[in-house]
């Protein structure tokens, strides 16, 4: 029995209605980079991949562990100790055999970033958490570069985006970390993203250490991330409509069934923000402390 043969138009025919015949031609031309095939990284690239994208840059240097189970999209027993990179390209050329896929696979450096970013027609975030340096350094090249930038975080059992347009406010704009500890900038982000919802169904605080670089995640918060991240890059790369982007944003929790916009003049200077920063770093400050001396 020979092999089936892939036919691009057949497989990505059921998209036609929410796009034209021309906007799907269209997706197939466009390049999406990618850094980060972890929590939300491999669920944005096989998003995309069924959207139709035809070129990709994706970036990880970290291998699939059994503690990734229960969010990550290429981790199962049959993908343990191999590379996040490689399993993701080709989950992505499973679904589209035609895709042009880059493969990083010493992840993202401030050496590689321009390479990385280099005639693409967006970036979408999946860095994990905790990595800073190379996430301020990512976004200072897009906003250099003029590539637009979507990240969505997993918050809780929900996600809330932003998007960040050539000319419009930056990242480092936004959440104002640079010089900060890393410990502040676990904070700064946080609050950046979730301004104005609170998440209050965290049953276990203990769980939350930004000193050491911890935290609980969800399934469910990924699949969000994904499909709000996606739904912001098809109206980038198509030019559809109005991008609501940084200072403003927006959170969706399904646990409460909520949802926000957040509009935040100044970002993380705003005084408010100021605030709810200085409470929350010093009772997370203050709770190492005190763990550290029982």
């Amino acid at each position: 029995m020979s092999a089936p043969t892939f036919d691009y138009d057949q497989a990505f025919a059921r998209n036609l209605g929410w796009v034209t015949q021309e906007e799907q031609h269209a997706l197939r031309g466009k390049t999406v980079a990618l850094g980060g095939m972890g929590g939300v990284g491999g669920h944005h690239l096989l998003a995309l991949a069924r959207l139709g994208i035809g070129r990709f840059r994706i970036a990880d240097l970290d291998h699939f562990e059994m503690p990734n189970f229960n969010r990550q999209a290429g981790a199962a027993m049959s993908t343990l100790g191999a590379a996040k990179v490689e399993v993701m390209a080709q989950m992505a050329k499973d679904v589209n055999p035609d895709a042009r896929i880059e493969v990083f696979a010493g992840g993202l450096t401030p050496a590689n970033l321009d390479q990385f970013l280099a005639g693409a027609d967006l970036y979408v975030d999946g860095l994990d958490y905790f990595a800073f340096d190379i996430r301020s350094a990512t976004f200072a090249a897009c906003s250099r570069l003029g590539v637009p930038a979507v990240t969505a975080a997993p918050l809780g059992m929900g996600v809330s985006c932003l998007s960040f347009m050539p000319g419009k406010m930056s990242f480092e704009e936004y959440f104002r970390w640079a010089r900060c500890s890393d410990a502040e900038r676990a904070v700064r982000f946080l609050v950046g993203f979730a301004p104005t919802l609170r998440i209050n169904y965290l049953v276990d605080p203990s769980r939350v250490d930004f000193q050491r670089g911890a935290g609980p995640s969800t399934p469910m918060a990924c699949y969000l991330c994904a499909g709000v991240a996606a739904s912001q890059a098809l109206k980038i790369l198509l030019g559809r409509g109005k991008i609501r982007c940084a200072p403003h944003g927006v959170h969706f929790d399904a646990y409460r069934l909520r949802m926000v916009r957040s509009w935040l003049p100044w970002g993380n200077a705003n005084p408010l923000q100021r605030l709810k920063i200085a409470i929350l770093h010093r009772r997370f400050s203050s709770k190492s402390v005190e763990e550290a001396n029982p």
